[in-house]
């Protein structure tokens, strides 16, 4: 099954533009969808995610959040081993 990624953002967050970039580049690796979900659009998301800004849910289990250390979301995503075939 193809694992999905919801990626929690704010406009003119610096470490978001990191974030994406990192799962942008996985992307390219990996099978799985990416959802883009910008917290200013939602206040509760506003209130759960304000302070952890940039989050990464991974099948609906938050992975990591602030600085996003691409091994670890690597090595999260290798746990279904959705590999995207070269």
């Amino acid at each position: 099954m193809r694992q999905e990624i919801i990626f929690y953002k704010r406009k003119e967050c610096h470490l978001c533009d990191n974030a994406l970039e990192i799962l942008r580049r996985l992307q390219n690796e990996y099978d799985f969808t990416l959802k883009l979900v910008d917290i200013e659009e939602n206040d509760d998301l506003e209130e759960k995610y304000g302070l952890y800004i940039p989050v990464v849910e991974i099948d609906g289990e938050v992975i990591q959040f602030g600085q996003i250390d691409e091994h670890v979301i690597r090595i999260r995503l290798q746990k279904n081993k959705n590999v995207k075939d070269s």
